[in-house]
């Protein structure tokens, strides 16, 4: 049989750069472009009180060309990321022991329903509709989170291989980042209540800066996908032909089977 020949061949590498890409320089582009033509709309707060920082929701969600930025990176980025969330899943069940491949599937669940999550709370704005935006977004960060958790768990779960080089530092920046965002996490919703309750000047940019750097934390948590890949491609290429050779001769008639 022939040998299919390789159309395209796109490697993962260059792959999960593009992919994580898209939202980075969407989210920056949003903060810095709210910064400089819509600051006093994106940090104005309930309450009137001093703040320097606009919100995520506030960057992306309220005002253009950044909605348009935003919604487009996110559409972009989101079958990639549905694409590798189902190669993590075969990658952690060749790792897993069979008592333990239920953890897999848990996962892909969670990292599936944050990818939706995202895409709905891109598309429906905190200012076009609050409580389903909140929802998502709550939803989105609590699957985000248990997502790296188990992430950073399972490779020590009745393991049917041990790690690589590139596999250990990637769980590696797995646990730090993961540390980090549940930290960070925590001292959002900390800066959030104090500013809901009190009103306190500065809080509410405390919360923007903290949120800024659990999004780019979880970015960059997938990001790992860079080492855990690293030796992998995509390809596009023909589907195998028969030759003539390849070919079984019929039977005739009077041939004995």
């Amino acid at each position: 049989m022939a040998q299919p020949v390789a159309l395209v061949r796109v490697p993962f590498r260059i792959f999960a750069v593009v992919t994580v890409l898209f939202p980075f320089f969407s989210f920056v582009f949003c903060v810095l472009w709210s910064l400089m033509f819509n600051f006093a709309a994106v940090t104005a707060t309930h309450c009137g009180v001093a703040n320097f920082l606009p919100s995520i929701s506030a960057a992306i969600g309220g005002h253009t060309p950044q909605r348009y930025i935003w919604r487009s990176g996110i559409a972009l980025h989101a079958a990639p990321r549905l694409l590798v969330s189902v190669m993590y899943y075969r990658y952690y069940q060749g790792m897993l022991d069979i008592q333990h491949q239920y953890v897999a599937r848990i996962s892909w669940c969670l990292n599936t329903v944050e990818v939706l999550c995202l895409l709905g709370l891109t598309n429906v704005s905190s200012t076009e509709n609050y409580a389903a935006h909140e929802k998502m977004f709550i939803t989105f960060v609590t699957c985000s989170l248990l997502y790296m958790m188990l992430c950073c768990v399972m490779p020590g779960l009745g393991k049917r291989r041990s790690l690589s080089a590139m596999e250990a530092y990637s769980l590696k920046v797995k646990k730090r980042l993961t540390i980090v965002s549940i930290v960070l996490s925590i001292v959002c919703c900390y800066f959030f209540v104090r500013h809901t309750k009190h009103c306190e000047p500065g809080m509410y940019t405390l919360f923007a800066a903290a949120e800024y750097i659990v999004v780019l934390c979880n970015m960059g948590f997938h990001m790992t996908a860079y080492w855990d890949f690293a030796d992998k491609s995509f390809y596009v290429s023909e589907l195998p032909r028969e030759t003539e050779e390849d070919k079984e001769p019929l039977l005739t008639m009077n041939q004995e089977v």
